[in-house]
């Protein structure tokens, strides 16, 4: 969801700065919403569990695809299913191009010899680098936001009106190493909902998480768990009224960044290096995990490794220091 998210400020600056261009993304259908209200673009949705699945399907959706008589390609994913397409498509004469996802340079951060600690090429950079080989340059340094969404009376019976500032929070991730401790996020929102002039909206998805998001509620009244209530087209239309999101290196925190809203993340195992940092943040809204205390960080670029003796490294993030970040932007 994270990598689908990122590509969304590429395209909206493509298409205003480049008006003459016509897009058709190629997602699952999940995604359609985030490209809501893009000028100029079309949305193709891939079925892959039915039409496009398999070899035979990437066959069909390259036929189909064909039909749209396109004048070249951007694969943005560089995964083995987008590069066969792809090449099927440079093989009919069609010029095509695809992101660099810059895997050696995140090795070298990531690894546990010989460590380079330096950013590596944020991944909105290497969709412009795509886009220029096609011969449209891009300019992200100021980006262009949707308007705040107008709410519907559904989505108010759920978040009610707001008259408070609104704190978003999204306390987990695909992978544990990527997740605030459950008891110190606790501390966090019961420290924000301490105060009546905000309003705690919590992120999520699932029976599981939902369970554990009506624990971290609590019984503040402030607080209001939207899992479970809302589509997702909905979910983005609150975000989009949101005055800052608290989330982990997740997919809820690109999608904020896609809609312009302030977003505080927090980093155990993977770090803003990686080039994953949400889209126009300052770096200091990344609160990372104490690399003095455990000098192996980043260890992973996804948080899908595990290291013995690095299981709580977000337990250096004190809920004060992310309690007292949130109220200054809030001021």
């Amino acid at each position: 969801m994270g990598d689908v998210a990122m590509t969304v400020p590429v395209l909206r600056a493509l298409v205003l700065q480049h008006p003459e261009v016509q897009l058709t993304v190629v997602s699952r259908p999940f995604f359609k919403p985030f490209f809501n209200g893009i000028p100029n673009v079309d949305f193709f949705a891939v079925d892959l569990n039915k039409r496009h699945k398999g070899f035979a399907g990437l066959l069909r959706l390259y036929a189909d695809l064909r039909k749209l008589n396109v004048d070249a390609v951007a694969d943005l994913h560089n995964v083995l299913r987008s590069k066969v397409v792809r090449n099927l498509f440079a093989l009919s004469g069609k010029k095509v191009s695809a992101t660099d996802k810059g895997r050696e340079a995140k090795k070298a951060l990531t690894r546990f010899e010989n460590k380079i600690f330096a950013p590596v090429k944020p991944m909105v950079e290497r969709h412009c680098a795509t886009f220029a080989e096609l011969g449209f340059t891009i300019d992200l340094t100021n980006p262009k936001f949707p308007k705040r969404a107008n709410l519907s009376e559904k989505i108010i019976t759920v978040t009610g009106t707001k008259s408070e500032k609104w704190i978003g929070i999204a306390p987990f991730a695909q992978y544990e190493s990527k997740v605030y401790p459950f008891d110190l996020m606790k501390k966090v929102i019961d420290a924000l909902a301490s105060d009546p002039s905000l309003k705690v909206l919590l992120f999520g998805g699932g029976e599981k998480e939902i369970q554990l998001l009506n624990q971290l509620r609590n019984s503040h009244s402030n607080v209001v768990v939207l899992a479970g209530k809302l589509k997702l087209q909905q979910e983005l239309e609150v975000i989009s009224n949101l005055d800052v999101m608290l989330s982990m290196d997740s997919g809820n925190a690109h999608l904020a960044a896609m809609l312009g809203v302030k977003v505080i993340t927090l980093w155990g195992a993977t770090h803003p290096f990686a080039g994953f940092k949400p889209f126009h943040q300052p770096d200091d809204f990344c609160i990372t995990a104490d690399r003095n205390e455990y000098p192996l960080l980043p260890t992973s670029v996804y948080g899908n490794k595990k290291v013995d003796g690095y299981g709580d490294v977000m337990r250096t993030i004190l809920p004060e220091t992310v309690v007292t970040k949130i109220k200054k932007e809030l001021e």
